[in-house]
């Protein structure tokens, strides 16, 4: 399994929550398994949103999809987002 972690300031967590949840079927047709959205404890507007993929592949082809940068836009994500893909550790 592999995890994305995608951690951005936004101008106004509602509206980009509105957006986000819109962009919910590229993810989807993308192969996604699930996502969790986290806020900072002392900046609600920091977001930290972590989505699951069966593989690197598909979560990487998500990245790279063009309408990922035009969704960050439209939501008010402000500056560059840190994005770090994780792959799952055997025990």
């Amino acid at each position: 399994m592999t995890t994305v972690a995608v951690r951005h300031k936004v101008s106004d967590f509602e509206g980009w929550r509105t957006v986000y949840e819109e962009h919910g079927a590229v993810r989807k047709e993308h192969g996604t398994t699930g996502d969790l959205v986290l806020r900072d404890a002392q900046d609600p507007d920091e977001v930290l949103v972590l989505t699951y993929w069966p593989s690197a592949a598909e979560a990487r082809a998500f990245l790279e999809d063009p309408s990922l940068k035009e969704t960050m836009g439209r939501a008010g994500v402000v500056g560059a987002p840190r994005i770090e893909v994780y792959e799952e550790a055997g025990a």
